[in-house]
């Protein structure tokens, strides 16, 4: 569905990528566990980490921002993201097996493989 539609795109390391790939697959075999749970919830929080990183902090360090003005970004996502995961702990602390999926579906579905393709001039 993204693909049709504009979208912003974040970055992610390729080691987030494989570890979003193995929680999902795990989850997918073995269902709503527990342990799944808290892997899913580690792996949002780590996506939205890089997302916060790339969209608010990036442009700063593009623009050559001072060390006080970093750091008062820092300290206002800091309290954004822990509100975030206390958010995210309570969603998937109830959710079932079809909401799960749901979620695993959707987290396929941004995970982009980065272009390879060269244009020629």
């Amino acid at each position: 569905m993204l693909k049709r539609e504009h979208h912003l795109v974040s970055p992610v390391p390729e080691a987030v990528v494989i570890e979003a790939r193995a929680v999902i697959a795990k989850i997918r075999q073995e269902g709503a566990t527990k342990d799944n749970k808290e892997s899913l919830y580690q792996l949002i929080n780590k996506l939205t980490e890089e997302g916060v990183d790339f969209f608010f902090m990036e442009p700063l360090r593009r623009m050559g921002a001072g060390t006080v003005m970093k750091k008062m970004a820092k300290m206002g996502l800091s309290s954004m993201l822990k509100g975030t995961r206390m958010v995210i702990h309570n969603v998937l602390k109830k959710i079932d097996d079809k909401g799960m999926h749901d979620i695993l579906d959707f987290i396929e579905e941004i995970l982009y493989e980065p272009d390879t393709t060269t244009v020629s001039a």
